[in-house]
């Protein structure tokens, strides 16, 4: 999102020295113990480790600071991957 370099965990870009992801995702239903879901923020092939309910009294953080991306957060709908990643 911006041409500065970042460390890796100050990114979310998908090469990284551990593949787990974390999404808080919706539920749209259960079928045959397969759970179908909407939003998920990972790539393909990463495991899935755990699933927990999202309880808004300790997920939902309010008071937070996103440090470089709270500059260039504004612009992520108009970005686009370069190949970096590849």
């Amino acid at each position: 999102m911006d041409s500065e370099p970042r460390g890796v965990f100050a990114t979310r870009a998908p090469k990284r020295p551990n593949p787990i992801g974390v999404s808080i995702v919706l539920l749209d239903k259960i079928e045959s113990g397969i759970l179908h879901v909407q939003n998920v923020d990972i790539l393909n092939g990463t495991p899935l480790l755990d699933i927990k309910p999202y309880v808004p009294e300790f997920d939902h953080q309010v008071d937070v600071r996103t440090g470089w991306l709270d500059r260039v957060g504004k612009t992520v709908t108009e970005k686009k991957a370069d190949d970096r990643f590849k």
